[in-house]
């Protein structure tokens, strides 16, 4: 089992546990609109990072970033394996060609 398997278990399991009991939990006690502006707040320090060059904090960035996206797509009952099979469903076709697929400009 990968380390994201394991945080989408763990994202999973706390679902519906009080939300004294772990930060999960409060954050998705909060709803699926609060873990999106989460998610937000964490992509963008990504991104301020990634400008600035600095790889051990983008490295850290990003892992808040992944566990933002899994908590926010489970707010929602998006799962990791959902998730998996949609990138697996676009494997081998040209990016650009996906993107016009859904309509995507840039």
């Amino acid at each position: 089992m990968s380390a994201l398997e394991r945080l989408a278990a763990t994202i999973a399991a706390r679902q519906g546990a009080e939300p004294e009991s772990s930060w999960t939990a409060k954050l998705l006690a909060r709803g699926p609109e609060a873990c999106a502006g989460k998610f937000g707040e964490e992509a963008v320090e990504a991104v301020i990072e990634a400008v600035r060059g600095d790889r051990a904090r983008l490295t850290a960035e990003a892992a808040d970033v992944l566990y933002h996206l899994l908590v926010m797509c489970a707010a929602r009952g998006v799962t990791l394996a959902e998730i998996e099979a949609e990138l697996a469903r676009r494997e081998g076709r040209s990016g650009l060609d996906e993107k016009a697929s859904r309509g995507g400009g840039n």
